[in-house]
């Protein structure tokens, strides 16, 4: 017989009445309650905290002809030369 596992565990903060308050305003501007905007925040912050901190390990010869890559200007073709010619959308023409 198996234990079920709850849908959703309890997180408990403790915060500023003035601060819940800025929440609270936000996620009512964007549609959502206080619980799913402060997830929606707190996800997003712990995902760009750790793609910050992500590491690749390549041999030397990899990195060198990555970073040759990165430095060698871009090669002319046909798309290229098409968005080049494209005004660009600030221009006011």
């Amino acid at each position: 017989m198996s234990i079920p596992v709850p849908k959703r565990d309890t997180l408990n903060i403790r915060i500023r009445p003035e601060d819940r308050d800025l929440i609270d305003r936000a996620a009512q501007a964007g549609g959502k309650n206080r619980t799913d905007f402060i997830l929606d925040a707190a996800r997003r912050a712990a995902q760009d905290a750790l793609l910050d901190r992500t590491l690749l390990v390549v041999e030397p010869e990899v990195l060198e002809k990555f970073l040759a890559r990165l430095d060698a200007p871009p090669q002319p073709n046909d798309r290229l030369r098409r968005t080049m010619r494209i005004p660009p959308p600030w221009d006011d023409r």
